[in-house]
């Protein structure tokens, strides 16, 4: 049997309340865990799976979708627990994982700093130092773009660049499942492009989420959002719409 488990995580982050959603496969052979929150989330996610009747023992595998720290925080600190688990990444996001190369989000953050005004710089540079501070990690196994892993009644990736270069998403034909990572978010009933002003290329973003409409998705599961409750296909429709009106408007 081959089962998809939504670890919906609630915690608070910078005074608020949020949640995230990992996702966990699970088969007779296999548990796979998709993407791991923030630093110190260890706790959180064995909880969470353990709640489903799962203990992380299991684990033989963590898919990381890109590396911003609320996805990768904890990969790390996985590893050094459940030495086991293969760690799965696209290709070109290696180097930012193993930490030969700097976080695109910290580039992204320095680059905006000769531009805040002297109250936000404080937390723009507190923000790059808690960046500083993600734990690198070794990538076992890297993914490409349509790739197919045969473990829990198969895996596609997909690459979806926007959000970040080597962003993924993962398709389930078993369950017709999508795992959108943050090619989009749910929030208020509504598909969106996540946080668009940090996204790093908004136009690929768009093509990312035309190419989930080539997929029979009968359910979407976000990491901010978690499971879509409408029809998958009309609200990627409409996320496309909307910013493809936003930026014909501009011109």
């Amino acid at each position: 049997m081959n089962t998809v488990h939504l670890l919906e995580i609630e915690f608070e982050h910078n005074g608020q309340k949020q949640i995230i959603t990992p996702v966990l496969l699970h088969d007779e052979q296999h548990t796979i865990l998709i993407d791991c929150g923030y630093p110190d989330f260890l706790p959180l996610l064995e909880k969470a799976a353990q709640k489903h009747g799962i203990s992380l023992q299991s684990l033989t595998a963590v898919i990381v979708t890109h590396h911003d720290m609320d996805h990768i925080g904890s990969l790390a600190a996985l590893k050094r627990t459940y030495p086991q688990i293969e760690i799965i990444a696209y290709e070109s996001e290696v180097p930012y994982l193993a930490g030969s190369k700097k976080s695109l989000r910290i580039e992204q953050a320095e680059a905006t700093l000769d531009n805040l005004s002297p109250e936000e710089k404080p937390h723009a540079e507190a923000f790059i130092r808690f960046l500083e501070t993600i734990e690198p990690a070794h990538v076992d196994r890297t993914v490409t773009h349509q790739e197919q892993l045969p473990w829990c009644g198969g895996i596609e990736i997909i690459h979806t660049p926007g959000h970040m270069p080597g962003h993924i998403s993962l398709y389930l034909p078993a369950s017709k499942t999508m795992i959108t990572g943050d090619a989009v978010v749910a929030s208020s009933g509504k598909l969106e492009i996540a946080n668009p002003q940090f996204t790093m290329d908004l136009a690929a973003a768009i093509r990312s989420v035309q190419l989930l409409l080539d997929y029979d998705i009968q359910q979407l599961i976000c990491y901010h959002g978690g499971l879509f409750a409408g029809d998958a296909r009309p609200a990627l429709q409409q996320v496309i719409h909307m910013y493809t009106t936003d930026e014909q408007s501009e011109k």
